[in-house]
This record gives structure tokens, C-alpha cells and sequence, in this order.
């Protein structure tokens, strides 16, 4: 399906009653009787013609949504909404890009907001794993300069959560000169990550060791129980149901287990490929250039680390931030987060 918006998606809601059906080469049109889904759903693309469906049960109200071509053949589906300088918000794993639902209306009132799902994530697309590099950092982070630079963009402020902090955080050191303002969400660099993980207090980052395994057994370990290995993840690092509503918990449960290969394809290169990248960065002495905001819980106590040293190392110009809200912070505290990023965006 070539880039493009779907008809009517400004004023497309969560509460949505038609399926839409775009074709790459045929009309828009809607569906109903037996092909319908048995809930609201919204599609944003097709492989094909006559190819399959990608939908979303949940989506952001008020924005508008489009699939777009980033590399050969790679479409990441894309909400976006309000006017001014651009921000682009990067989810976190087990989540898709709804995870900003809260945050994304209210910076929307003073900037262009864009919020993707990673490759590999949600509705975006899921190529296979046929080297290290198809799910590297630096792959996802190109695939974010092209979406915004498809948008119009040639420069932009980029925040990211969890795994998409990551991507920030390469975006970062491999484009400088167009991430103007960089905000990273309860991660530590991915050098970093694997340095400070030691002991019996790694446990609390068993997926990481267990996603670094060898193709097929995580994969197959993952896809036989997958509704409990993601929700058990939205239980331990939230702070409650009321944060992660149930039809959006359901969203990011039916998306993650649509997406186990590339998902683990995504956590495999965090314990390869992107090692390397950062310590090639690291020996030559790049560093981030641009104004950098960290917020995260305190894991250095935890683990027994300085949380700000580490990430001091890689930003000099870093404002630095501890909060209670757990990791799902965007949802559990989405007043806070969106006042930090606020302060961000005006350095």
C-alpha cells in the first residue's frame, strides 16, 4: 500500500463503528456483515490488493492516522495531531504508540505531534529478521527521520519510552543535526543496560537474556504463552489498572502476541549488533549534542548504580529526573511526564 491517509481520519475516535478498507490499487470503502470484527476497529493498511488487513481496536482521538513507506517495502503506521514545531513520542514494549494517549493530546495543543508504532510493533510492518541489522537501533531510528521527513520534517524533538527510548538514543547519536531536543523514559543506554545488570538483581531483566537466546526458542516460548508473558509485564511494572485502561491493555496484549518474532528480533539486537554501535560511539567520543531530558524510576538503587552519572557520560547538556509513577509513567502520570517534556522543549 503506497504512503497515504485514510478518509474522515481527523475526526476518527476510540469509539469508531466502521471498518475502513483501503486497497493499494482499488477504492476506500467500508465493510460489514460476516467479515466485520466482532469489536470497533480502525484498518491502517494492506500488503496487497486482495492482501491482509491490519487493524487497531483502540486508536488516539482527535488524531489523524497514515501508513507510511520509511525503507523498501517497511510501513509504519503513524498518528499525528496539532500544529507548531514538530515532537515525535517512540512506545515502549509491551506497548504500541497508544501508550501516548494522554501525553500526545495535551502536547498537541502547542506542537505537531507524531506518534508511530515501531517497526515491528503494532500496525507497522514486521519484516523478517533476515540479518542483525533489520531490527538494529540504527535501522528504527532511520525508519523515524524518514516518517518525519515524509511528514515534512527535517528536524524535530524525539522522546522515547523503554525500547523506543532506545531508538531516541540512537536517533541521537546518528542524527544530530536534525533531533533538536532528545528525551529518554526509564531506560539506560543499551551498553549501559548490560554493564549494570549483575547478580541475583538481573532477574528483574529476565527477558532480556531470555529474548537474546538463538532464533526459535524464545520465539516458541514466547508464542505458546503469550497473553501471560506480556501481561505479566503490564501487571509487575505498572501501578495499577487504572492506568492502562482495559480495552487499551487488550489492544497491547492482541498487537504483541500478532508481533513475537519481531519483537524478540528487536530484544536480539539489543544483545548484539546495537552493542557494538554504542561502543563504537563510545571509543570515538561522539556524544549527544543536542538538550537531553532522562526520566526514569530509581533503578540505580536498585541495582546499584548512578543512574544520572551513566547517562551524564553520553549527554553533558542532561536534566536529570526520579519519579515514583513506575514505568508506564506516560499513562500513570501523564500530567507530570508531559510537564518534564514541556521544560525540554522550551531549553
Amino acid at each position: 500500500m503506497p504512503s497515504g491517509r485514510l478518509p474522515g481520519n481527523p475526526g476518527i475516535t476510540a469509539g469508531l463503528q466502521e471498518v475502513v478498507v483501503a486497497y493499494a490499487n482499488g477504492p476506500v470503502v467500508p465493510t460489514g456483515g460476516a467479515g466485520r470484527p466482532s469489536s470497533p476497529a480502525l484498518l491502517i493498511g494492506c500488503s496487497s490488493a486482495l492482501g491482509t488487513v491490519v487493524v487497531m481496536s483502540t486508536t488516539i482521538d482527535n488524531f489523524r492516522y497514515e501508513w507510511i513507506e520509511v525503507a523498501d517495502g517497511v510501513h509504519l503506521n503513524v498518528a499525528v495531531g496539532g500544529t507548531g514545531s514538530p515532537v515525535v513520542l517512540l512506545h515502549g514494549f509491551p506497548e504500541t504508540h497508544l501508550m501516548w494517549r494522554h501525553v500526545a493530546a495535551a502536547l498537541a495543543e502547542n506542537h505537531t505531534v507524531i506518534c508511530p508504532d515501531l517497526r515491528g510493533y503494532g500496525a507497522s510492518s514486521k519484516p523478517p529478521a533476515s540479518d542483525a541489522a533489520t531490527y538494529a537501533k540504527r535501522t528504527m531510528a532511520d525508519d523515524i527521520v524518514a516518517l518525519a521527513a515524509q511528514l515534512g520534517f527535517e528536524r524535530f524533538a524525539l522522546v522515547g519510552h523503554d525500547r523506543g527510548a532506545l531508538v531516541a538514543f540512537r536517533a541521537g547519536l546518528d542524527h544530530p543535526d536534525v533531533i533538536t531536543h532528545l528525551a529518554c523514559l526509564d531506560v539506560v543506554p543499551t551498553l549501559d543496560t548490560w554493564k549494570v545488570l549483575n547478580g541475583v538483581s538481573a532477574a528483574v531483566a529476565f527477558h532480556l537474556y531470555l529474548m537474546a537466546q538463538p532464533p526459535n526458542l524464545p520465539e516458541t516460548m514466547i508464542s505458546n504463552s503469550a497473553d501471560a508473558f506480556f501481561g505479566y509485564f503490564l501487571d509487575a511494572w505498572g501501578t495499577g489498572p487504572a492506568s492502562i485502561p482495559a480495552d487499551v491493555r487488550a489492544e497491547y496484549l492482541r498487537a504483541s502476541a500478532a508481533a513475537v518474532p519481531s519483537i524478540v528480533a528487536d530484544y536480539r539486537a539489543s544483545a548484539g549488533i546495537d552493542i557494538d554501535h554504542d561502543q563504537a560511539d563510545l571509543d570515538a567520543g561522539r556524544r549527544l549534542t543536542m538538550p537531553v531530558t532522562v526520566i526514569q524510576q530509581d533503578w540505580g538503587a536498585q541495582l546499584g548504580y548512578d543512574a544520572s552519572a551513566v547517562w551524564r557520560a553520553w549527554a553533558p547538556d542532561l536534566d536529570h529526573h526520579l519519579v515514583t509513577a513506575g514505568h508506564f509513567m506516560a499513562e500513570s502520570a501523564p500530567k507530570e511526564i508531559t510537564g518534564l517534556l514541556r521544560e525540554l522543549l522550551a531549553r
